[in-house]
């Protein structure tokens, strides 16, 4: 076999393996470019669930609409979280209120619907306060 062969044989495995290189390293750019977005913006969301727990519980922001956000914001939530936090009843509250409408599908509820939502809302407060603030007090300490 030619020597010219085995050396234009070589080169395209050396520009091959060089492509490659390239290529993993453009990949794990990318996943420590990810890793970082997705870092930041879980300290973002931990942050929020912090704020809007102390919030909710300085009466800042309604029991039912604060727990409601505080359920969102968890959901999209994929960082760290210490043992022990009971926070179930974030679910609980979004499962039971879920069926209410919001903005403009409540402004177009005749009264007596909305009355009607009103004492449900009520009696959901009236009965979970104590465990609704039992988990933002947790919540409000940090997630970890």
């Amino acid at each position: 076999m030619p020597i010219w062969i085995i050396v234009l044989a070589l080169s395209v495995v050396i520009a091959l393996a060089g492509y490659a290189f390239v290529l993993w390293r453009r990949v794990w750019a990318a996943d420590k470019q990810r890793e970082q977005r997705e870092t930041e913006r879980n300290e973002r969301l931990a942050a929020d669930i912090r704020f809007l727990s102390q919030s909710l519980l300085e009466g800042q922001v309604p029991l039912i609409e604060g727990s409601i956000r505080i359920k969102v914001l968890l959901d999209n939530y994929s960082g760290p979280r210490r043992n022990g936090l009971q926070i179930d009843i974030f679910e609980r509250i979004y499962d039971s209120t879920s069926h209410i409408p919001t903005h403009q599908g409540w402004k177009d509820l005749p009264r007596s619907e909305r009355d009607q939502y009103r004492a449900h809302m009520d009696e959901i407060e009236r009965t979970q306060r104590p465990e609704i603030e039992r988990a933002a007090q947790q919540l409000s300490q940090g997630l970890s």
